[in-house]
């Protein structure tokens, strides 16, 4: 009974850690692309409907959007050639 416990406590904790890292992940992600639009002197629209977000950033060569709804985000990226 106490292996059972402790494996199930282990999984657990597992599990907690590598969700925790991928939402961080994201969020870095979104965050270096908002950065490297800005120095590209994008046009940036920023639209909050509860708790729904989505950003729209524009310059001559690139497109990109950002939705994030209830704790999931899309990145949209396009490119014109």
């Amino acid at each position: 009974m106490k292996k059972v416990l402790l494996v199930t406590l282990s999984a657990l904790f597992l599990n907690v850690s590598f969700s925790s890292c991928r939402e961080k992940n994201e969020t870095a992600e979104t965050e270096e692309i908002i950065k490297e639009m800005k120095e590209d002197g994008a046009e940036i629209e920023v639209k909050v409907d509860g708790d729904e977000k989505k950003i729209k950033m524009e310059t001559e060569e690139k497109e990109v959007k950002i939705k994030t709804e209830g704790g999931e985000t899309k990145v949209k990226i396009e490119t014109d050639n």
